[in-house]
């Protein structure tokens, strides 16, 4: 009996395999069909380079697209890799109606009328070629070639645009500085218009856990090993390649051979081994010998401002340090855009105005972002002219819910308030008289801001969840201001200027703006953080507009810390706008260290502080704020 119970599995078992592997062999998705026009709609071939480096891409059409119609196009460049290769089980899902192949936004471009383009970049996933660095100077050139191979095409309509999240978003924006007129129109998308300022090394403190998270997964991805991606051995590994088998090939590289062969002599860069090396955001790249400033953004002004190509930004609240340097684009850079400021997390994809339950739907919901995002394409690539969005501001106010339009910032109303850090812990709005007065801090290497915070969304978009803040504040230095008479919004960027001595000759210094509501519960607002061998002041032409104390992060300027000197250690937080309510209170917190993601200085040490807060030496917090009315019914 036991026998035939076994024998019965075994069947059932090989059964099943057999009718995986006949619908696997049957698989068609909706890039194997035909267009009315005559072509596969989704075709993945190489556009060979002017070096003769290939670049992969996957071109995908409209379902109805017809014989000699003409359409737009939009990019996507990616170093996560363009496509993956499904493996037997998800070829099969796909085949029974299970699964599709078309992620669902890319589906939603498509019914729009627009052709897609996705694209691997230099030395990552099918493409040939090394990466030396990331967003290099040949990648931007690639990608101009890139929009040349598109507008030959027979299917073109001449009108090209670009869109993308987080490093395809920098992408999106490299072919606003491509010099090609057929680039129409961009939307980088939760990009870093100055990566080391937003979210390599904030205030020159290396964000070493996002660093070393991400560097690994690149290089994971660069050598085709999806299950060292997410961690999978032995039979999990072997279950995860039934569904994905990793880089998707070329159509003409059949066996992916091709592919195998370029993936074993890829000899790219590491990120950490570079960023290890750099003690200064303006320093050099041991490997490519280029600097942020060569690669970045904000870099290529001179490139973009020529043809003025319109954008379409979206940064995040608590997303890095993204907002801040975000408005320095937009005052700064001479093309229309429309900036939009969302409680969103890195992505678009979470709520995360932390007043409100963690289950809070994103606003706009997802798809209302895709939708807003082909409205402001349409019209531009589908009709020759092209309408032209209003240079503005959109932004959400935490703690309320209501979006705002400005064209100025902090937004008309809004005035700078300086609150004074004072005896007892205090935060007030009136300056010190006495001529003493000082805190004593050692700093605690253990203080975090948790696991779930505005760092760790940019490893995928998860939500950005700190939590109560009393606990944390226990292991740091805090001033607290007395219960708000009245409601108060606070929009803009908050500075902090502190007068301290240090025991050693480096430190980070952290700074936290929260809530303590009446019950005691404290909620995070904002933060910033700057190494204090960063903090002289510069009065050199900045590359974008910052709105607090201007620091060049140049080794010409660095300044150790002289210990027992008290030093100036003035720094913006990362712009806010949120509603405090009649009865709480506004906290300053301090501290030297944030173990959830930030590299320790010096790293084998506890300075211990001493903040001077006298009329000689005081120390403040300065908010744009106002005070508002009663909350609405």
């Amino acid at each position: 009996m036991l026998k035939r119970i076994v024998l019965g599995i075994v069947g059932l078992v090989v059964g099943l395999v057999v009718a995986v592997l006949v619908l696997a062999a049957m698989a068609r998705d909706a890039g194997d069909v035909r267009v009315p026009a005559g072509m596969r709609r989704n075709q993945a071939l190489y556009v060979p380079m002017r070096d003769g480096e290939q670049i992969a891409i996957d071109v995908w059409y409209p379902a109805t697209l017809a014989a000699g119609q003409r359409i737009p196009a939009l990019i996507k460049a990616t170093r996560y890799v363009r496509a993956t290769r499904p493996g037997l089980l998800a070829r099969a899902a796909i085949t029974i109606g299970q699964f599709s192949s078309l992620d669902r936004r890319l589906g939603s471009i498509l019914d729009a009328g627009y052709a897609v383009v996705l694209v691997d970049a230099r030395g990552s996933g099918a493409s040939t070629g090394r990466r030396a660095i990331e967003w290099s100077p040949d990648e931007l050139a690639d990608y101009g070639e890139i929009v040349d191979w598109i507008v030959k095409q027979p299917w073109s309509n001449g009108r090209v645009g670009a869109w993308g999240g987080s490093y395809e978003g920098n992408t999106a924006e490299m072919l606003a500085a491509t010099g090609r007129r057929a680039v129409k129109g961009v939307a980088p998308l939760y990009d870093d218009y100055d990566p080391p300022i937003d979210l390599a090394m904030p205030g020159g403190v290396l964000l070493s856990g996002f660093l070393s998270e991400w560097g690994g997964a690149n290089n994971r991805l660069d050598a085709n090993d999806y299950c060292g991606l997410t961690r999978a051995t032995g039979l999990t590994c072997a279950v995860q390649r039934l569904f994905i088998q990793g880089i998707k090939p070329v159509d003409a590289d059949k066996g992916g051979r091709m592919l195998d062969s370029i993936v074993a002599a890829r000899r790219n860069y590491d990120i950490m081994t570079d960023m290890r090396a750099i003690e200064n955001p303006r320093d050099t790249f041991p490997t490519s010998r280029l600097t942020f400033g060569d690669i970045s953004p904000y870099g290529m002004r001179d490139k973009v401002e020529p043809l003025a190509t319109p954008m379409l930004v979206r940064v995040g609240w608590l997303d890095a340090g993204t907002v801040n340097v975000a408005l320095g684009r937009f005052f700064s850079l001479k093309t229309p855009q429309r900036l939009e400021i969302g409680p969103w997390s890195h992505g678009g994809g979470e709520h995360i105005d932390q007043f409100l339950p963690d289950s809070t739907a994103t606003v706009p919901s997802s798809a209302e972002q895709q939708r807003e995002m082909l409205a402001f394409f349409d019209g531009l690539l589908k009709e020759p002219g092209g309408k032209v969005p209003a240079h503005e501001i959109r932004y959400y106010t935490m703690n309320d819910g209501r979006w705002r339009t400005t064209t100025q910032w902090p937004p008309a109303g809004m005035a700078p308030v300086r609150w004074y850090l004072g005896t007892g812990k205090t935060l007030g709005r009136v300056a010190p008289t006495d001529s003493a007065g000082t805190d004593t801090y050692t700093v605690d290497t253990t203080a975090t801001t948790g696991a779930h915070t505005r760092w760790h969304t940019q490893l995928g978009g998860a939500d950005v969840t700190y939590g109560d803040r009393a606990a944390a504040d226990a292991k740091l230095l805090t001033y607290t201001s007395e219960p708000l008479p009245a409601d108060v919004e606070i929009t803009g960027v908050p500075v902090v200027w502190l007068r301290v001595a240090s025991t050693h000759d480096d430190g980070a210094f952290f700074a936290y703006l929260e809530a303590v509501a009446p019950d005691g519960k404290v909620t995070y607002v904002t933060e910033g953080m700057l190494r204090g061998r960063h903090r002289k002041l510069s009065t050199a032409e900045p590359p974008y507009r910052t709105f607090g104390p201007l620091h060049s992060f140049t080794r010409a300027d660095a300044m150790p810390l002289v210990p027992g000197e008290v030093a100036e250690v003035p720094f913006e937080l990362f712009a806010t706008s949120v509603r405090l309510r009649k009865g709480d209170r506004i906290r300053l917190a301090l501290g030297g260290a944030d173990r959830s993601m930030f590299a320790l200085y010096p790293p084998a040490a506890t300075p211990t502080w001493t903040v001077h807060r006298h009329s000689a030496a005081p120390s403040w917090l300065e908010l744009p704020m106002q005070e508002v009315g009663a909350p609405q019914p």
